[in-house]
């Protein structure tokens, strides 16, 4: 697909107009409704997008606070395959998640793995833009991630300690405009808060 949006879009080592983007957090802050409503409007922009969904959903091991080296392996690489899959089809990938916020619930339990470091160093380079999402509230229970609050609050202090240590760029939304979020990651990314108009009568001679 091509649009005069997608001119906008970098340009990859391939030379394709692509972007992927990541809202990375703790869990139970809202991630997944953002990146749907990101999507929404990005679409709206005449532009193929595809959404990378958290993956650990569908992680056949322990997660939450029992989970595993193994349980976190496959979580990460699925995360990579997937991605890799969607910006091999669509201009635009959002993910619910990136490696890096996935490798927290490792290092909460396990500890960092020299190995690991440094998969998620070299892979956390490759989104355009990561968007880290504030807590506001406690999780409320959604048949799979964990509900404790310090539980929470220590995946996020191991993010924002992880974003340091690899002196990743974050765009940090800011809690107090909640309505704001999607908007802001539009005009971040440098691309339209609007559909372009169509001229109905340019056709016309």
């Amino acid at each position: 697909m091509t649009s005069a949006t997608s001119e906008l879009l970098p340009l990859d080592a391939a030379g394709r107009r692509r972007l992927k983007v990541a809202f990375v957090g703790t869990h139970g802050v809202g991630k997944t409704t953002l990146c749907f409503d990101l999507a929404a409007q990005l679409k709206r922009l005449d532009l193929g997008v595809d959404i990378v969904k958290e993956v650990a959903r569908r992680c056949p091991l322990p997660i939450n606070e029992d989970t595993t080296l193994d349980a976190q392996a496959w979580i990460l690489h699925t995360q990579i395959a997937e991605e890799i899959a969607a910006c091999a089809q669509y201009e635009v990938v959002v993910c619910d998640r990136s490696v890096l916020d996935n490798y927290a619930y490792l290092v909460a339990r396990i500890g960092r793995r020299a190995e690991l470091d440094a998969l998620v160093a070299r892979w956390v380079t490759g989104y355009q833009a990561l968007f880290k999402v504030p807590v506001t509230g406690a999780p409320t229970f959604d048949g799979k991630r964990a509900v404790s609050v310090g539980f929470q609050q220590e995946i996020d202090q191991i993010i924002d300690g992880l974003i340091a240590d690899f002196g990743v760029a974050v765009h940090h939304l800011d809690a107090g405009d909640r309505d704001g979020w999607t908007l802001h990651a539009l005009t971040a990314l440098g691309l339209p808060t609007q559909p372009p108009q169509i001229d109905l009568f340019s056709a016309r001679g």
